[in-house]
């Protein structure tokens, strides 16, 4: 995978935690986003995601270790964001009050930065659709997209080294 690359998904993962901070913060069309603690838990996912690749982009003796990391980071975030989904389709399955809240809410660096971190919406309340997906589709789709990305990527180089030999 090309240094710039790291760079593209950096990028990516920057601009999507800042239109996640819009909507919560702006809203869209009249309507504010409260993010949920599956919310917060993408967002870290993302956030983690572009802090693996941007430490990629700056130091080539451990890209591809970042590289693996990343990927681990996108199947976390994948399972996430399908919980996510499944929590919207059966909102019986959520009790109100999630306990995963109070244990997101209690870390020092929500604390520090509440207006990105504190998770106080609800997992199972069903928000307007944006560009006809729900936000959860949307990470679910970008997380996906960097798996694919990232697995081609890792194949690519692979299959070329094998076919300089």
């Amino acid at each position: 995978m090309s240094k710039n690359s790291y760079l593209y998904f950096f990028i990516a993962s920057f601009c999507l935690l800042a239109f996640a901070m819009f909507i919560q913060h702006f809203g869209w069309l009249g309507v504010h986003y409260p993010p949920c603690p599956l919310c917060i838990l993408q967002r870290l996912a993302f956030l983690l995601i572009a802090v693996v690749c941007l430490i990629a982009y700056c130091f080539e003796k451990t890209r591809k270790a970042f590289h693996y990391l990343a990927l681990l980071l996108t199947l976390l975030g994948i399972a996430i964001a399908l919980r996510h989904q499944w929590v919207i389709v059966y909102p019986e399955s959520s009790c109100g009050l999630d306990p995963l809240e109070v244990f997101i809410n209690q870390f020092s660096f929500v604390q520090a930065v509440p207006f990105f971190f504190k998770a106080d919406g609800f997992c199972s309340m069903p928000l307007p659709p944006i560009f006809f997906l729900s936000v959860p589709s949307w990470s679910l789709l970008f997380f996906c997209i960097f798996f694919i990305l990232l697995i081609k990527n890792l194949k690519f180089k692979r299959a070329r080294v094998q076919n300089v030999s």
